[in-house]
């Protein structure tokens, strides 16, 4: 049995090239809408996916099972009825407020609070504008890794002392120095003051969401950053990650009454603070291409049925010009079942070939976007598997009818055709 049903797959696939090869421009016009939708279905996935994943992996950047405590509320948009007056009244962040986190809230590993400002940097002649000077303390490296890709990170002596020291981004080292390694030891000015250039940041990148962008930014020790920075007009915020065993949702809680606390609220006042959480930053994204996988979906299935009725038309064309062989098969003992399996895999073979063409030109579509863009995109296994189950579905369903045509055809009327 197994024998046979072997037989009959290799017999069908062998019809099926042998058609292909004889009718290569009907072939062509059939498959192409098959080609199309496959494309249309795996491209689309693969740019979304793609896309979807780069920013997921940014947000991760971010620190995990990270919180921001900041004035303003990053998940309530920017359009007009964003409350500006609202939060522009909320007090900023205070450095001693992290400490006093730290010793109220048992949930919390490590903090870290972080001030900046946008000004400009000079080296000799040269000299780079609105560049983000990022003012940090010890353990904003733990809970936002930084790779140093020569040179070193800022020393524990360095941030307690407040030390005239910076590590700068790749792209700030290659403008001012024009390699990055040339940049270890030189003295940079910001805001009036010399800083020793101790290392260099590993490049992150374009990223499409901000983000730190330190590819393009520089930091400094928090300590030494605010003598040249007002700190009240420098955006501050604090960060929070919690223990390993706790979730995002748990910290949060618990930081709410912490803050509460320092900022004496009593229970009928509303909140003056945000509590920003990375994973709603995720959950949001992953919420907003769940809309964009649907309208590939939708254009997509056009082209499916465009290409389903054009295999139906060339396997309604193979039962025509095959029906004395047909006749001959169910002469000598052929049953229906066996007919009508020959046809059907004959059908879901053709949209294999059609989507192996398909998935081919996705490939070429990434590799281009990959090299034009500077974007990572790739095709995933679950979407290369996703399209040969897709041919293989829509070749049974534009198959079966001229397949059961051929099944019950009467042998001694099909031999006499």
């Amino acid at each position: 049995m197994v024998r046979r049903s072997i037989e009959i797959i290799v017999s069908s696939f062998k019809m099926a090239l042998q058609e292909l090869w004889k009718n290569k421009l009907r072939t062509f016009l059939s498959l192409f809408g098959v080609t199309i939708g496959i494309f249309c279905i795996i491209g689309v996935l693969t740019v979304v996916n793609s896309l979807e994943r780069n920013i997921q992996n940014e947000i991760k950047a971010l620190g995990t099972n990270t919180i921001y405590l900041d004035k303003w509320d990053y998940t309530a948009g920017r359009g007009p009825d964003y409350p500006y007056w609202k939060y522009m009244k909320r007090p900023m962040p205070k450095y001693a407020e992290m400490k006093e986190i730290m010793e109220r809230t048992p949930s919390a590993k490590y903090a870290a609070f972080k001030i900046d400002r946008e000004d400009n940097i000079e080296f000799e002649d040269n000299q780079l504008s609105n560049v983000n000077l990022y003012g940090i303390t010890e353990q904003f490296n733990i809970i936002q890794p930084i790779d140093i890709i020569t040179g070193r990170y800022i020393s524990e002596a360095e941030f307690n002392h407040g030390s005239n020291v910076m590590v700068i981004g790749i792209t700030v080292a290659e403008k001012l120095f024009g390699v990055p390694e040339r940049a270890i030891g030189k003295m940079v000015v910001a805001r009036g003051k010399k800083l020793q250039v101790i290392g260099v940041i590993k490049k992150q990148g374009k990223q499409m969401i901000g983000g730190w962008n330190f590819d393009e930014n520089v930091i400094l020790p928090y300590k030494f950053a605010r003598t040249i920075m007002d700190e009240r007009r420098s955006d501050p915020l604090i960060m929070v990650q919690g223990q390993d065993d706790l979730s995002s949702k748990a910290l949060k809680n618990e930081l709410t009454g912490t803050v509460r606390a320092i900022h004496k609220l009593s229970p009928k006042k509303d909140d003056d603070f945000s509590l920003n959480d990375v994973n709603d930053f995720s959950a949001a994204i992953s919420d907003a291409f769940v809309g964009l996988n649907q309208g590939g979906w939708a254009i997509a299935a056009l082209s499916l049925i465009v290409g389903m009725f054009g295999v139906a038309n060339i396997m309604f064309v193979s039962v025509r010009e095959r029906t004395h062989q047909i006749g001959l098969k169910k002469a000598v003992g052929a049953k229906r079942r066996v007919i009508l399996a020959e046809f059907l895999l004959e059908s879901a073979f053709l949209c294999i070939i059609g989507g192996l063409i398909g998935l081919t030109l996705v490939f070429l579509l990434s590799q281009l976007l990959t090299s034009v863009l500077n974007f990572p995109v790739f095709i995933s296994t679950d979407n290369m598997i996703l399209a040969i189950v897709i041919c293989i579905i829509v070749g049974v369903l534009a198959g079966f009818i001229p397949a059961r045509q051929a099944a019950r055809m009467d042998p001694v009327v099909a031999m006499r055709s």
